[in-house]
């Protein structure tokens, strides 16, 4: 970890530095988290670090250990399916919402499809890479352009603290299953029917792709020492 520059928020700087450590899988399940470490590693006081472990706590990716102090939160399989159910209806109604603004404007179609493209070239570009920090961000960045698109910007920021559970998630399983290239398929679908301005088309290819990405984790997931350490 590099040390933070004394700027104020450093809480927030402090939360953000832990969050995608925890995601990005350099804070594995069940690491312990020694505050004094924590904040010795980036060159802050003890109270950025006590406000940015309320906030993991409350993200679900923290948790209390019996006294024994903070560890990062297990996996759980279950919990993963009930962020995915929240995360459907939430990508659904972008995909609609985008569709029918697409159908009401051709430049508006045609920067959506614009923009749409490029993240879906990147992200097979990541897919062939193997690189999962890549893969996931190209991920996380198709469907935050899905949310913008819609013209309701209360999306985007309600599935944000769905999106920092899964992309944990996504990166524990990637790291020890193949990539699948269905998803750029897929994401490549919906953009057609939301350009085409096909609002139930897009939001049905919506729901069918955070059903298949649910699956396909919880596949990943069961039997897997990700399993295991979500039911330690």
């Amino acid at each position: 970890m590099k040390q933070l520059e004394v700027i104020p928020r450093l809480a927030q700087q402090a939360y953000q530095t832990l969050l995608d450590e925890i995601c990005d899988g350099a804070l594995e399940p069940g690491t312990h988290l020694v505050q004094e470490e924590l904040a010795n590693k980036l060159g802050v006081s003890r109270q950025p670090i006590q406000q940015a472990m309320a906030l993991l706590r409350s993200d679900g990716l923290v948790q209390e250990q019996g006294g024994r102090g903070l560890y990062v939160a297990p996996l759980d399989l279950g919990v993963m399916r009930q962020h995915y159910e929240i995360r459907s209806a939430l990508d659904a109604l972008a995909a609609r919402r985008a569709a029918t603004r697409a159908a009401a404007s051709r430049a508006i179609a045609a920067d959506i499809r614009t923009r749409g493209e490029a993240l879906i070239e990147a992200g097979r570009a990541a897919s062939a890479s193997g690189t999962v920090k890549r893969l996931v961000r190209c991920d996380v960045e198709f469907h935050r352009f899905l949310y913008e698109a819609s013209g309701n910007p209360l999306l985007g920021e309600t599935a944000e603290p769905h999106w920092r559970y899964l992309r944990r998630v996504m990166a524990e399983v990637l790291r020890r299953a193949e990539p699948g290239r269905a998803i750029w398929q897929q994401h490549e679908r919906i953009l057609a029917a939301v350009v085409l301005g096909d609002g139930e088309a897009a939001a049905a290819l919506a729901l069918a792709h955070i059903d298949s990405a649910a699956d396909r984790l919880a596949a990943a997931m069961t039997g897997s020492a990700i399993a295991a350490a979500g039911h330690a």
